[in-house]
């Protein structure tokens, strides 16, 4: 028997684009004499629909979809994901379903089992758990049809959950393991996923062929990586990342357990394909093009340039340098440096005397006060209003440059720097950033190496530096990853050894900026726990306070 897998690039809602692209993976299927064909959770409508899927005439479009695939189900099987109606009146209206479509039909429905609320999963909100398991069988072969989570539970070993569904199908003696997969990428899940799926192979003893997303859907970034798993518990092949990608197997050799590729899972090269991969569709998808940012001559800015460049062409990447009475002459240099090396076009707007303008029409209402964090916001705001100017006069959209560490505890203007329709490296701590530059200038000098060497500043008043305001960003984002990522208490972190009253000022600020994060724009997401959807907290409360 031949299996074929499609790890493909859908679009939320684009039915035709989506059933499109199945029909011509179907096309090469067939001409590679698979039998079956498998495709990913959720696939007809893309993932995740979220309150889509509250629309009955959403459903339809789905249903729709299954039908025209099911006419192409001739002289091969397709298995694909899509939402299914629950036909009692007990429970959710909706399964999140796996069809198994051959001679033209249904053959056969499977749904999901373990159905995941938690970071960006809400799936108890729209679906109901499946409480039947059966086998599918076609063409002498008995198939364990898995969605996803499903496979998650190991021998009922999650307590998140009360039931193993492959455990379930095991009486029913299986000769291989389907699994359709939308797992979002972080930059160490593919290899959590590979010691999960091992986990299933070594318990059960069987082949599994499990198929995930590629691409991205607004801050959810999915790297693909399908894999397919011999009995023997070796990775018979794992798909590139961030490719679209139809690959046919041998069933026979599948079972043999020969390894025959396995990517590389470098945490830098990850990022920084999953980045692009997040910034092209995020325009491809809602059909934008040309993007616009304010380039400082600082690593932030210059890391995010480059991506940009990289995922949307030097044609569609404007930069503005926007130099006040405080910014240095090294950094503007490093700013024009940076734009030429990467070949866009660059602007040089002062901001100086604008600001000016705003001090004497305010001199009077600020009389008898002296120069704070007032003054700085208003120059960060100057430029933000600038880019938004440009924004609205030429249509390219505004990224946001801030990283993880400035978001964590306020380090950032409203309406100023924190401007965007994209925030490119909000889920990237600043030493993380450091470390993405380094890997950008790994083939030579991209981005200026003053640019990474010189100690950061948002130069908003005379020689400042990130320092006079936050901890080292060495010390700072060790704190925040343990408090954000591993969601450790103060006690907890304080037992690691960080000094108390640096604990206690970290996370205060953490917990009383949640009400900026509210108001940004959306960030890819590149690790477990990334600000936004992900992590759902209150922006009034006391905790830690």
């Amino acid at each position: 028997m031949k299996i074929s897998i499609a790890q493909l690039n859908y679009h939320i809602g684009n039915f035709d684009g989506n059933v499109a692209k199945m029909l011509n993976a179907v096309k090469q299927a067939k001409a590679e004499k698979s039998d079956i064909i498998v495709f990913s959770e959720l696939c007809t409508c893309g993932y995740p629909p979220r309150d889509f899927l509250e629309f009955d005439d959403f459903i339809k479009l789905g249903e729709k979809a299954i039908r025209r695939l099911a006419k192409a189900a001739k002289g091969i099987a397709i298995v694909v994901g899509s939402p299914s109606r629950n036909p009692v009146i007990e429970g959710k209206d909706l399964f999140n379903s796996a069809y198994f479509l051959a001679d033209g039909k249904v053959k056969h429905v499977s749904h999901k089992a373990l159905l995941p609320t938690y970071d960006i999963f809400d799936e108890y909100r729209y679906f109901e758990p499946a409480s039947e398991f059966k086998v599918v069988e076609y063409k002498g072969k008995r198939i364990a049809l898995t969605v996803c989570e499903d496979i998650w539970n190991v021998g009922n070993e999650n307590p998140m959950y009360t039931v193993c569904p492959l455990d379930e199908l095991m009486p029913q003696k299986p000769d291989f393991i389907l699994n359709l997969s939308a797992s979002p990428f972080s930059y160490d899940h593919a290899a959590d996923r590979i010691h999960t799926l091992k986990a299933n192979v070594k318990r059960y003893g069987l082949p599994m062929f499990y198929v995930n997303h590629c691409g991205a859907q607004t801050e959810v970034i999915f790297d693909g990586g399908s894999i397919v798993m011999s009995p023997n518990g070796k990775v018979h092949d794992e798909l590139p990342y961030f490719e679209e990608v139809v690959k046919t197997y041998e069933l026979d050799e599948v079972v043999k357990g020969k390894t025959t590729a396995v990517q590389s899972k470098d945490k830098m090269t990850l990022i920084h394909d999953a980045l692009l991969t997040g910034l092209r569709d995020y325009f491809g998808k809602l059909g934008l093009k040309k993007a616009i940012l304010g380039l400082s001559g600082g690593i932030d800015s210059a890391v995010t340039a480059v991506l940009a460049q990289r995922a949307l062409g030097a044609e569609n990447v404007r930069v503005i340098l926007m130099p006040s009475q405080f910014s240095s002459d090294h950094s503007i240099n490093d700013a024009r440096q940076l734009a030429q090396n990467i070949n866009v076009q660059y602007d040089i707007i002062y901001i100086e005397d604008i600001y000016e303008q705003y001090m004497s029409t305010l001199k009077p209402h600020f009389a008898g006060t002296s120069f704070n964090i007032t003054e700085e916001n208003i120059q960060a705001r100057i430029r933000g209003m600038l880019l938004m100017a440009m924004s609205n006069k030429f249509g390219n959209i505004v990224l946001n440059t801030s990283n993880k560490s400035e978001a964590a505890v306020g380090y950032g203007t409203l309406y100023g720097d924190m401007a965007g329709g994209l925030s490119v490296i909000g889920d990237l701590y600043k030493m993380e950033v450091y470390a993405l530059a380094e890997y950008i200038n790994k083939d030579g000098e991209v981005i200026p190496q003053n640019t990474i060497t010189k100690p950061p500043s948002a130069e908003l008043r005379p020689d400042q530096k990130d320092s006079d305001s936050l901890p080292s960003y060495e010390e700072l984002d060790e704190v925040l990853f343990q408090y954000i990522e591993k969601q450790q208490g103060p006690k907890e972190i304080i037992k690691m050894g960080f000094d108390k009253k640096l604990v206690a000022r970290v996370l205060r600020l953490v917990n009383i900026s949640e009400f900026k994060r509210y108001q940004t724009s959306p960030m890819l997401r590149v690790s477990n726990k990334a600000f936004g959807m992900g992590r759902r907290m209150p922006i009034v409360g006391k905790y830690l306070s």
